[in-house]
């Protein structure tokens, strides 16, 4: 007995196609195909690119046109303007007439210094200028008798000389009638030229004496004034035994105790006058050299602004700072104290229409030769010439346009390669 077979109920079965799980691979070959052409062109950067660097390790800026505002922020304290340090005049015992934040107002007496060295010396410049007074007084008079005894011989003489010539005249009239003898004509005559002699002589002594008692007065004169800008200097000296306020303010620090004993030219005290306060700050050196007085600039600080003005800037460099004052325009602010902080900006520049980019760290780390230009997730190492730099800005001259994206930060991690790959 034999087994059939199967064949005879075999049968070929037609494949079906599946169209929905057709048109998913299609969908996922388009996918893929897209992500190819996306990520190719990337991935070709990237093997070109020298390194790559995430971008959260970097800051991006982008390049902007506009107005660059350029200054100076710095924290600075108040001071006063005008702060004499008042010194002794004279060494002795100092009495203090006030302590240290009384008010006080210009001209007031402060302290005062006793010298007996300086007293003694006024009383003897003022006997010898009383001494010299009597003298160039008495000189006047002395000169004046004298005056009077010359004209009084220039008078006499005078006289004698008329009376002589009367005489002479009389005895050569007796002598025409023959009355006299020629003997008492000539005896006479003698007299006359006698006469006339002595008169010459007295006016010429009344006009030479004359001279000399002037001059004798001008020198007595001029010993008497002399000594009198003497005692005027030595009674000033006196004066300032007195010490007193040159302004308006309050009594700041003091140097010495009660009743001390002072050499010449020691600190007594110092006057601070809050009327005219200023705001003094360090500006980095490199900025000092754009400083110039009269820029303007803004006070802030208890939650208010003022405006104010450079009013001075120091010569000297000091721990590579220069120090700047800041004077108060319009009416000086009552709420504020001496050595309170502040915080001062200053303005050095302001233009319009000027390519600019925020400031960082690659200012320093490039020299300021070359930027990171960011194209494509690409960092292309791009030349550049940057100008002056603010704050929070530096303005570009050369090698970038508006609307460019450039790392500001963090290319010190690109070790100078001419492109870097950001990676997200």
């Amino acid at each position: 007995m034999s087994i059939r077979d199967t064949s005879a109920t075999d049968r070929i079965i037609e494949k079906r196609v599946n169209k929905k799980k057709l048109a998913i691979f299609a969908g996922i070959g388009v996918v893929v195909l897209a992500l190819l052409v996306w990520l190719v062109p990337g991935a070709i950067r990237l093997l070109g690119a020298g390194s790559s660097i995430s971008g959260s390790r970097l800051q991006i800026a982008t390049v902007e046109r506009g107005t660059f505002v350029r200054d100076i922020a710095a924290d600075g304290r108040v001071v006063a303007a005008v702060s004499p340090t008042l010194y002794a005049r004279a060494g002795g015992a100092v009495v203090l007439k006030v302590h240290a934040g009384d008010k006080v107002a210009d001209g007031q007496l402060l302290a005062v210094i006793s010298s007996p060295e300086l007293t003694n010396k006024l009383a003897q410049e003022q006997n010898n200028e009383d001494a010299m007074e009597v003298a160039y007084q008495q000189a006047k008079i002395d000169a004046n008798q004298q005056r009077s005894k010359l004209q009084e011989t220039f008078e006499n003489a005078k006289i004698d000389e008329q009376s002589a010539a009367r005489d002479l005249k009389r005895y050569q009239e007796a002598l025409a009638q023959g009355a006299v003898s020629q003997l008492d004509v000539d005896r006479h005559r003698d007299q006359l030229e006698k006469a006339q002699i002595q008169l010459q002589h007295a006016k010429a002594n009344l006009g030479m004496d004359d001279s000399s008692l002037t001059l004798e007065i001008q020198a007595k004169k001029l010993a008497y004034e002399r000594q009198k800008l003497l005692v005027a200097d030595v009674k000033r000296q006196v004066d300032d035994l007195n010490v007193r306020s040159p302004v308006n303010g309050q009594v700041g620090q003091l140097f010495i105790a009660q009743t001390a004993t002072v050499s010449k030219d020691a600190k007594l005290l110092t006057v601070v006058d809050l009327s005219a306060l200023e705001v003094e700050v360090n500006v980095p050196e490199s900025f000092a050299r754009d400083l110039a007085a009269g820029m303007p600039a803004v006070i802030s600080g208890n939650g208010n602004d003022w405006k104010g003005a450079v009013s001075a800037i120091s010569p000297e460099v000091v721990n590579g700072e220069v120090i700047a004052r800041v004077r108060f325009e319009g009416a000086k602010p009552q709420e504020l104290r001496q050595n309170q902080r502040l915080s001062v900006r200053i303005l050095l520049d302001k233009r319009d229409n000027v390519l600019t980019v925020a400031r960082g760290s690659f200012v320093d780390e490039s020299g300021g030769r070359y930027a990171y230009v960011v194209r494509d997730g690409i960092a292309y190492k791009t030349p550049v010439t940057l100008g002056p730099s603010s704050i929070d800005k530096v303005e570009i001259l050369q090698g970038l346009k508006a609307g460019e994206k450039i790392v500001i930060s963090g290319t010190s991690n690109f070790n100078g390669a001419a492109k870097v790959a950001i990676s997200n």
